[in-house]
């Protein structure tokens, strides 16, 4: 089974991924971002843009991820944000037109919602500037500035199930996404701090620096 998690920038997507990982033995995260930087790091600078627009991007995923589902006998769990429903046609449909099991779920949550938890991100980022590490918080104005195309094209039908996440913590929202895959999660024991300070490691670990 693939469990592809959707939704805007900001949204909780690769929290939400890790938390499933976490509490789900034998599951493992292909984060098709991965594969959109490095292709984006072949362009010069000046010709840098949106690495899903292209094609050779949407068709990599879909056969990587084709090569893992055959391969691995655990979950594998894709949080990666799609709003072209052309581009969603090239790979979630065309994993399942392959024969996978792909579960697509899409984290939607008032834009109040996302501009915060962006907010939140981004002092992460800025962090790492006035350490003299990245360029900081420029990817969040952009998250920002596709906020509401994100938000608009994710709400229509074709990429359903929705799930909001206003009033859901990061282990509520993997819960439910995994009862309504059939699976089920160990329990998380761990206290609030605890979780706070290892999806705060979370957030650092996939900051970028391009």
């Amino acid at each position: 089974m693939l469990l592809w998690i959707n939704g805007p920038f900001g949204g909780g997507k690769t929290q939400t991924a890790h938390e499933i990982r976490r509490r789900l033995p034998g599951s493992v995260i292909c984060d098709p971002e991965h594969a959109g930087f490095g292709l984006r790091r072949m362009f010069p600078p000046h010709l840098r843009g949106d690495f899903r627009e292209l094609t050779a991007w949407r068709q990599g995923v879909a056969e990587v991820l084709d090569l893992v589902l055959s391969r691995h006998d655990g979950v594998v769990i894709v949080p990666m944000t799609v709003t072209d429903p052309g581009h969603f046609a090239e790979t979630v449909g065309r994993l399942r037109e392959r024969g996978h099991d792909v579960r697509h779920f899409t984290l939607l949550a008032q834009r109040e919602t996302v501009l915060r938890r962006l907010r939140e991100r981004g002092f992460g980022h800025l962090l790492q500037y006035v350490a003299g590490k990245n360029p900081g918080p420029a990817r969040e104005s952009w998250a920002v500035g596709q906020l509401d195309h994100c938000l608009r094209q994710l709400a229509l039908p074709e990429f359903a199930e929705h799930l909001w996440t206003d009033h859901s913590t990061v282990p509520r929202t993997a819960e439910r996404i995994a009862v309504l895959s059939g699976l089920t999660l160990r329990p998380s024991t761990e206290g609030a701090l605890r979780t706070r300070l290892r999806q705060a490691g979370v957030g650092i670990r996939h900051i970028r620096f391009d």
